[in-house]
This record gives structure tokens, sequence and C-alpha cells, in this order.
């Protein structure tokens, strides 16, 4: 699969990079406290450490227009696609080593299935942020070409990811309604799908 970069035009369907906010701070505090598993991805909604810095304040008030966030972040090593998320709002991912960001649009499930031939891998540098817009399609970041791994800021709405409500389906996407705020889409035999997420996609599994 090809990388491209953020700058590509292809990117503007997806999100944009966020500028004008000071990422240093936080990006030597997820170094500082927090690990870079050599065999697997680690995910944390939010960690109060990240959360207390003037930065994450600033995103809350600006960015997030004054609604409640959560500051966590992804580590680890990966360079394979099997599940495909999304949520009713943006995320901010800004990282601390160069990484792959392997997306899809919303818009091109079709019948509830997603032919991941659609999907495309973007190359976000060190000590960059990007939006990532509600209908993007994304899940655990991947290596960079010559890196062993990655860690990366996840910002999103408080509550995120965290238990899921229950509910009565309504819908075919309702079923797709892993934890709060978060739809996802998986390969049939994947660690997802046995626990109970929705199989949908089609196509060849990616690899980098």
């Amino acid at each position: 699969m090809k990388i491209l970069s953020i700058t590509d035009p292809a990117f503007a369907a997806y999100g944009k990079i966020v500028d004008g906010y000071d990422w240093k701070p936080l990006l030597d505090l997820l170094v500082e406290i927090t690990p870079k598993p050599e065999d697997r991805v680690m995910y944390r909604p939010g960690d109060e450490q990240l959360e207390a810095l003037d930065v994450s304040r600033e995103l809350g008030t600006n960015f997030y227009g004054g609604m409640p966030i959560q500051v966590g972040y992804c580590n680890g090593s990966n360079n394979a696609l099997t599940s495909f998320e999304y949520h009713r709002d943006s995320e901010v991912n800004i990282t601390a080593d160069d990484t792959v960001l392997i997306l899809a649009r919303q818009q091109d499930i079709i019948d509830n299935k997603l032919d991941t031939t659609k999907a495309e891998a973007f190359l976000l540098p060190a000590g960059v942020a990007v939006e990532l817009y509600a209908t993007t399609l994304h899940y655990a970041p991947c290596n960079a070409p010559g890196c062993d791994g990655f860690r990366v800021i996840v910002v999103l709405p408080k509550g995120t990811n965290t238990k899921k409500p229950e509910i009565t389906a309504k819908n075919v996407e309702d079923k797709m309604l892993l934890a709060c705020n978060k739809w996802l889409i998986t390969y049939p035999g994947t660690r997802e799908a046995s626990n109970g997420a929705y199989v949908g996609l089609t196509g060849e599994k990616i690899v980098l």
C-alpha cells in the first residue's frame, strides 16, 4: 500500500492538520510517563497527568468548544489493519514518533460492508497533530517505515471508548456499537470479531 503525506490533497477527505498549539509539553510527558510495547498495541482513553497540562485544557475550551474531553494515548507496535472504528465527533491525534494512519470513509460503507481497497495510508510526522473527522474510519496506528513503534496522543470527548451503553438494537448500525461512542466493523476471524464486533470488512487484509 502506498503511503501518502498528510499534506497530500487526498488527506482533505479525512481530516486536517491542527496548528496554533504548543504540543511539546504534551509529547514530552507522553514519552516520559508512558510505555511503548514492542509486541502489542495499548490504549488508554484518558490520563490524568496528560489532562492536567495547559495545552489539554486549551483543546477542551478551544478545539472542542468547551466540551468535556479526555486526553489519552495509543502506544506500541503494529503493521496491520484488523478493523475500522468511528465516532460521532472528531478525534485529535498528536504523535511523538513518525506514524502511519490507515483511513477510510464512513460514506464507503455500502449495505453494511466496507471494501478495504477503499482505504488509504498517510504518514503522520512526529510532533504534528491532525483532526480526524467524525466520518473518518480509523483504528490502531501502524509503524512508519524504519520505525520500531509509535506513541500517539488521542483526544476525544469524555467517555469515548469506555463501557458500552445498554441498548436494544434498532438497525444494523446499532450492532456496530462496541463501546461508548465507538462503532466498529471488522474482518471475520479477528480478535474483535470473537469479542462480538460487527463483521463487515471485505477485501484483502492490509499489512504494511
